[in-house]
């Protein structure tokens, strides 16, 4: 069997924790035939309306199509929107034992207005300030009481609040004591804060503005440098860069590795770094080399991208794809 696609067979067993922020993303179908009498903006004529996990959701559903058992950890509102968060989670047979409800915070819903395959506008609905002293002591109490089932944690952290600096820390200090790695999607917020993480997976724009970096220190040629000294710094044991049309660069351990993009048909990039990370956590979780773990997430990151909207992997095409490597 192709080694890839043995490392994808690998994944069925693992545990993985995910911690960051839940969001519902909401979508409105329509068509438009006219332009509107009230302001120069086109009316839509809704067809149907959805509501899907986003945010750090997106990447439990990534989790669970690859096969894997996701944890997932976060805080939410104690509003409408987060009891159609839980409602569908517990719809694709996912627990919400670790969800914590905070009274009087409002749960992120991004609404997207789409007709046929042309994104009108987002409208995004949330908070970014931190969750409560409470609510933060209850997730890592959660965290602790889940460390010796997980193989892996993965930190998704939008901005939104759940995650602070000491929270990440202390959870990054519980993982080294029991050996399980964690993986980074990071944001601006708390760049800095994954000190000694095993896995830090920017894209080429947040590794830019997070480090408040000239165009030409993530040119081509310049990559490797930037890459080599912020893991260094940091404490990283890999860095991974998701660099678009450029393809991705990965530094772990002592393997330096770039890989070009796949060409694709692409019709939508929403949620491709969830399915990057998902894979990135999976296969590093399973044993793979630095090689695979690069290949085998900028695989199933153009794979994603050939479909509109955020959607999760599907392992099959990506065991199929991968064969073919």
């Amino acid at each position: 069997m192709n080694p890839l696609s043995s490392l994808i067979e690998k994944f069925s067993s693992l545990r993985v924790l995910v911690i960051g922020d839940l969001m519902v993303d909401a979508y409105t179908w329509g068509k438009v035939n006219r332009i509107s009498p009230e302001a120069p903006v086109p009316v839509v004529n809704v067809i149907k309306r959805e509501s899907r996990l986003g945010g750090a959701g997106n990447v439990v559903l990534n989790i669970a199509s690859l096969g894997a058992k996701p944890y997932v950890c976060s805080v939410i509102g104690d509003d409408a929107t987060g009891e159609t968060l839980q409602g569908i989670l517990q719809g694709a047979g996912l627990s919400t034992s670790g969800i914590i409800t905070e009274k009087g915070r409002p749960t992120t819903v991004k609404e997207r207005v789409i007709a046929g395959s042309q994104q009108l506008i987002r409208v995004d609905s949330e908070t970014e300030a931190p969750i409560s002293a409470a609510s933060s002591k209850a997730l890592l109490e959660q965290v602790k009481t889940w460390l010796p089932e997980v193989d892996v944690i993965l930190f998704e952290d939008y901005d939104k609040g759940v995650l602070s600096a000491e929270l990440i820390q202390e959870i990054i200090t519980l993982a080294k004591a029991r050996q399980i790695p964690t993986v980074v999607d990071p944001k601006k917020k708390n760049f800095f804060a994954y000190s000694g993480a095993t896995l830090f997976k920017p894209n080429l724009n947040e590794l830019r503005d997070g480090l408040g970096l000239e165009a030409a220190a993530i040119a081509p040629d310049a990559i490797a440098k930037t890459v080599a000294d912020f893991k260094a710094a940091q404490a990283f044991t890999g860095l991974f860069v998701t660099m678009s049309e450029r393809g991705v660069y990965m530094d772990f351990a002592t393997d330096q590795i770039q890989i070009p993009a796949h060409i694709r048909q692409i019709a939508d990039v929403s949620g491709a770094g969830d399915t990057v990370i998902s894979i990135a956590a999976c296969a590093l979780a399973a044993g793979g080399s630095a090689a695979q773990i690069a290949e085998l997430a900028n695989l199933g990151g153009g794979l994603v991208c050939e479909s509109l909207g955020v959607v999760p992997i599907d392992v099959e095409l990506l065991k199929r794809e991968a064969a073919k490597i």
